[in-house]
């Protein structure tokens, strides 16, 4: 099966040895998208509500380029540094995802790029 990489000024670029997401057969694997302004390239200023709408609207973007949508998300994984903003960053995400919302996985984690508070990836349907 081939693999095509997905490029998009839409979202930030991948700042390592990784692409921002991967079309393979009926599926596209998206990258952990950060709270980055994709024009300017620095984080977003704002609590975890603002940084977890920036990180969504990143991820967007990439699954646009990729030829599909967060409606056909069929899984995320949300990491976040502090669990007990679960709930105000759970507010955001589900304005994302309001009906048939994909599985979904929420690990705390130690630390993330750039010291922000959350990052998103997905695994969507084309």
């Amino acid at each position: 099966m081939e693999k095509t990489v997905v490029i998009t000024t839409e979202a930030p670029a991948a700042v390592g040895p990784y692409s921002q997401a991967i079309k393979t057969g009926d599926m596209v694997f998206a990258s952990g998208q950060i709270p980055l302004d994709p024009k300017t390239g620095q984080i977003v200023d704002g609590d975890i509500q603002v940084q977890t709408r920036q990180a969504l609207n990143n991820l967007k973007a990439v699954l646009a380029a990729s030829g599909t949508s967060l409606n056909k998300v069929v899984k995320t994984t949300v990491f976040i540094t502090d669990m007990g903003k679960f709930a105000a960053m759970n507010e955001v995400y589900s304005e994302f995802f309001k009906a048939e919302p994909p599985a979904r996985s929420c690990v705390q984690v130690g630390a993330l790029p750039r010291g922000v508070e959350v990052e998103v990836e997905a695994i969507a349907l084309l």
